[in-house]
């Protein structure tokens, strides 16, 4: 009776034994599918923007970096030249705003196998391509003085426009400032709007509709702060 007993419980044992063998393998298996799928999910998430960047999110980033860098470059010339607070101010604020974009818009290009410049033969529909978009003005064609009429995409400034900004102090740059601002922020508001159209990528769409919005609020202050000077 007794070694019968001992044996069944022996079997009992062993049984049992295999049976949580089993349970941790197909837990460990299911937990090990589940880390895998997490994981997986998130280079896809991190590429996402890589893979949906099309031929406008392309463009809008190149061409919105040398426009940025302008705006830039005129901010900077505010704080010794401009005698409007407001102005001064404003500027500062620009220059503050837009440095970080360009460097998330360089980050999306190197992330994308793209150039950070424009290509030399790229040009807008009925405008012309313009060469040397890391300076602060552009080239442009003479006689023309209008703010933002005078280069290769919308709003830019001329490299003779930018040199006359740079030679005017106090109420004259004030003004001048104020009038060259309004127009290269327009000029970025309908690129921002031609990107949000067009664009495929979630990230450089809502940078265009937070550059819209941006500017069109400080064209209304720049515009204020003209119709006072």
């Amino acid at each position: 009776m007794k070694p019968t007993i001992l044996r069944r419980a022996a079997l009992a044992g062993v049984a049992l034994t295999a049976l949580l063998a089993t349970a941790a393998c197909g837990g460990a298996d299911d937990t090990g599918g589940m880390a895998h799928g997490t994981g997986g999910s998130t280079p896809s998430a991190s590429s996402s923007a890589d893979a949906s960047a099309n031929d406008a999110d392309v463009m809008f980033a190149q061409m919105m970096i040398p426009h940025h860098q302008q705006a830039v470059a005129m901010a900077d010339l505010a704080p010794t030249r401009a005698s409007d607070p407001e102005l001064k101010d404003l500027a500062a604020k620009i220059k503050a705003a837009q440095d970080p974009e360009i460097t998330t818009m360089k980050g999306w290009l190197t992330a994308w196998g793209r150039p950070t410049d424009l290509p030399s033969d790229h040009s807008m529909p009925g405008m012309s391509a313009t060469p040397g978009h890391d300076m602060p003005g552009m080239s442009a064609s003479p006689g023309r003085d209008m703010p933002g009429m005078d280069a290769g995409m919308p709003g830019m400034m001329s490299e003779q426009q930018m040199t006359d900004l740079a030679a005017a102090k106090g109420a004259a740059f004030d003004r001048m400032f104020a009038q060259m601002m309004i127009a290269h922020h327009n000029g970025a508001i309908d690129m921002a709007r031609t990107e949000q159209a067009e664009g495929g990528n979630p990230e450089a769409k809502a940078l265009a509709a937070k550059i819209a919005a941006d500017q069109a609020s400080e064209v209304q202050i720049l515009q204020r702060i003209l119709d006072r000077l």
